[in-house]
């Protein structure tokens, strides 16, 4: 039948743009059980970040197994950090539904510190490793950019206006990440509205896919209360722009 052929040369009508810590993980198994949706079986591809030198094939390779009925998509939480991204998006695909994901500056910038001493990009201490950022981040280096920018990944603003300078309001959902968890089912109604998709129940239980594991809850006071000074102006700028709703005092 037409409707369950393979479809080649198809690309994203979606992408789910970070913010990492922020729950990606979450949203990607949620759309997983979603029928009308396909996602590659690997999250993050990274082809309009690390990956850009390859072709348009080999990214639209990724999509070939979904059917016409299905709306296709992709997340790779370094989208929304990385400078050249939303022009190579914009380039390839100027349609395309993004979603972000906010969380709170502070607790994101810590779940960040964490992880990457799980996965053994960070040997530092949780303050050390935030003291060392911005020699790290004016190396210019790659590596650096995408493990250790920290509190850069929390000032949301900045990333938010490179999409907002190339994309129309319309195309871009812009969502709380405490809100995922919170009040999940209204949420995923919304997503499925933005992406046009019919209405399908949440999987039970709810997935908490790559959850961190506290650690964030033993770092000193001294260092929260200098995180959410320093990290501020965000809050507070989120706020104004987006509305009441965004409140992480």
């Amino acid at each position: 039948m037409l409707h369950s052929m393979p479809n080649q040369h198809r690309l994203p009508d979606f992408l789910g743009l970070g913010t990492q810590k922020g729950g990606t993980s979450t949203l990607h198994a949620l759309l997983k059980t979603h029928p009308r949706v396909f996602l590659p079986p690997a999250k993050e591809l990274h082809y309009f970040s690390l990956h850009a030198e390859r072709s348009s094939e080999w990214y639209s390779n990724h999509f070939s197994a979904s059917t016409i009925l299905q709306r296709c998509g992709e997340i790779t939480p370094y989208y929304l950090f990385h400078p050249e991204s939303p022009r190579r998006i914009r380039k390839l695909l100027p349609n395309a539904q993004l979603i972000v994901l906010l969380r709170d500056p502070v607790e994101r910038c810590l779940s960040q510190v964490f992880h990457a001493k799980r996965l053994g990009f960070e040997r530092l201490n949780p303050e050390d490793a935030i003291n060392a950022e911005a020699e790290r981040l004016a190396s210019g280096d790659e590596y650096n950019r995408q493990k250790h920018s920290y509190q850069a990944r929390s000032r949301y603003l900045e990333q938010l206006d490179r999409y907002e300078l190339l994309f129309p309001k319309q195309q871009l959902l812009i969502l709380r990440s405490e809100d995922l968890f919170e009040q999940t089912e209204q949420i995923w109604n919304q997503l499925l509205n933005f992406l046009r998709l019919p209405i399908h129940p949440l999987p039970n239980p709810l997935p908490h896919a790559n959850r961190g594991k506290g650690e964030a809850e033993q770092v000193t006071p001294a260092l929260r209360a200098r995180l959410r000074k320093e990290l501020a102006p965000t809050a507070a700028g989120v706020r104004e722009r987006y509305g009441f709703g965004w409140d992480w005092s």
